[in-house]
């Protein structure tokens, strides 16, 4: 792309989260009435930016020290190059070479062994990469000094520091989370919605929103997956060849619950900076993959802003407003850095979507059914779903969700060779799993273990939050439906064992419509549901909406 576009590139993250901060002040902010929750609301999605960033080059110095690891001690110039830690790494490598050296045989008379003169020099100097004889030291003394050595190195202290570094973006993401959470909580308190449109006109937001997702697809349609990337699909592949059963459970079962069909999937570095000595692998028997996943992806953003745009113009009837939910969508640096992760961004389509054809419970059904599937996390939405469609259309809802999961389960007949491991995959998909300490990653796993057990409370709190949706707010219209939708799917980033706080496609398109949408008190299941029968016009009956919201006040 950079020879056919002359020396394109793209953006690198830091630069991107300034410029795109800037540009939402200018899009959204309302300079007129500086005192406003809209105000508030683009500060606090704002303030997910430096956590995202600690946690990018986090793993982006871990990544580093590996590659460092792999290199020859004597190569200071190209362990420089590869992790940016300053000289004094360099320095403290080559004062240790330089002590081995002094208490090893001098270098002008090196032994020689059955395979040449460099056997017999590690031989002699074995403590250099940690093999300390049990003659010399216990066990446990050997061990200790082994530890100590291999702290001592540059690269183990570069992937400590990595480690540090997203640790404190985990927490500074899950901190900002918080407040966003208690937002959203307090948003069925809030009655009077000023109309605070975008600065910008609707054709100007309309070039914005396809100027952002060409430059969003270009980046996905560039990105390659790195040999990391594909560690995931190979064993996902050896699991359905029933090769190397043991090795793959345990790459399998490092996704968690949900479909494992999408782990064949890799994921697209569309943010990493890759050098040019480490150039992404690519393989003929993972192309077919590739390409399923670039068009996954594609096709998921575009449902994501399609969708929304939709939400704004059908039932807030106000298209400014769906299309600037949209562009605040693509302008986030969370859009950006994760474009290309199927896993993010498909089971956000099929949720933005259920809202769509909330007006429809069957189809609403199919659609939150398959982000069940696909990610298992929504079935936490059903309670507060069955109790929208309590009074009108529940009978449809349900028959919508256990009809497209009943697809899903069929869909795993074509792809199994035996009956063990189509019920090891039905396992997966309805989560029937216990919580785990180990083998996790994200948040989770960057504590100490003896902290990963407060998973377990969280978790549990969790529940009662989703459960609790079935009777708070007691009257729950449209714009009730969509903050607590994602009130839920925001607080399973704190639970979740894979990855948890990075996940933000899953409620981000959710939380814009909140901040966007007007009062729609009116928007009750009871007024606006339409009749099943094909043929018959679509009701929406807005004084009874009115009518049934003066008998239930919402609380």
């Amino acid at each position: 792309m950079s020879a056919n576009l002359f020396q394109y590139h793209e953006i690198y993250p830091t630069t991107w989260a300034y410029v795109s901060s800037l540009m939402i002040i200018g899009l959204f902010f309302k300079f007129s009435r500086f005192w406003s929750v809209r105000n508030l609301d683009l500060m606090l999605l704002i303030l997910l930016s430096p956590g995202l960033l600690l946690i990018y080059f986090g793993q982006d110095v871990q990544k580093n020290a590996q590659q460092m690891a792999a290199v020859q001690t004597g190569d200071d110039t190209l362990i420089e190059s590869w992790v940016g830690v300053g000289s004094e790494l360099s320095v403290a490598e080559s004062s240790l070479e330089s002590d081995g050296r002094s208490q090893g045989e001098p270098d002008g008379d090196t032994k020689e062994g059955p395979n040449g003169p460099h056997e017999s020099s590690l031989a002699d100097e074995s403590w250099v990469d940690g093999s300390v004889s049990s003659a010399d030291l216990d066990a446990s003394a050997e061990d200790a000094a082994v530890t100590e050595l291999a702290r001592s190195t540059p690269s183990s202290r570069a992937g400590l520091r990595g480690e540090s570094v997203e640790r404190i973006g985990y927490i500074w993401v899950f901190v900002a989370g918080v407040f966003i959470l208690v937002r959203l909580l307090i948003d069925t308190a809030m009655v009077r919605r000023p109309l605070l449109d975008p600065n910008l006109t609707l054709g100007g937001l309309t070039f914005v929103c396809c100027s952002l997702f060409v430059f969003l697809t270009a980046n996905v349609i560039t990105g390659e997956p790195t040999e990391d990337d594909l560690k995931g699909p190979r064993g996902a592949e050896r699991l359905w060849a029933g090769d190397e059963a043991d090795q793959s459970e345990d790459s399998l079962g490092r996704y968690g619950p949900g479909l494992p069909l999408l782990h064949l999937l890799p994921t697209l570095s569309t943010a990493w900076v890759h050098n040019a000595d480490t150039a992404p692998v690519a393989e003929q028997e993972q192309t077919r993959y590739v390409y399923a996943a670039k068009l996954m992806a594609i096709l998921s953003q575009l449902a994501i802003v399609i969708g929304v745009v939709v939400i704004g113009c059908r039932h807030f009837e106000n298209i400014r407003a769906g299309m600037g939910a949209a562009v605040l969508y693509l302008l986030l640096p969370y859009t950006s850095m994760m474009t290309g992760r199927v896993m993010h961004v498909l089971p956000a389509a099929l949720l933005v979507w259920a809202v769509v054809f909330y007006r429809r419970p069957e189809v609403a059904g199919g659609f939150l059914g398959f982000a069940m599937g696909v990610v298992y996390y929504p079935f936490f939405l059903l309670p507060l779903w069955i109790s929208f469609y309590w009074q009108r259309g529940l009978a449809r809802f349900a028959a919508g969700v256990v009809l497209s999961l009943t697809l899903v389960v069929l869909s795993l007949v074509f792809t199994t060779s035996d009956m063990a491991d189509f019920w090891e995959h039905v396992r997966r998909i309805f989560g029937i799993m216990i919580p785990r300490t180990q083998g996790l990653e994200g948040f989770w796993q960057s504590l100490d273990e003896a902290y990963r057990v407060y998973r377990f409370p969280v978790l549990a709190a969790f529940i009662g939050i989703s459960l609790a949706m079935t009777l708070w707010p007691a009257q729950k219209n449209l714009g009730t439906l969509i903050s607590c939708s994602a009130t839920v799917m925001l607080a399973t980033q704190y639970w979740m064992g894979y990855g948890g706080g990075l996940s933000m496609a899953w409620y981000m398109p959710l939380v814009l419509l909140t901040i966007f949408r007007p009062n729609l008190e009116d928007r009750v299941a009871l007024a606006v549901l339409g009749d099943f029968w094909p043929g018959r016009r679509l009701r929406t009956d807005r004084t009874a909406g009115r009518a049934a919201f003066a008998v239930t006040p919402s609380k």
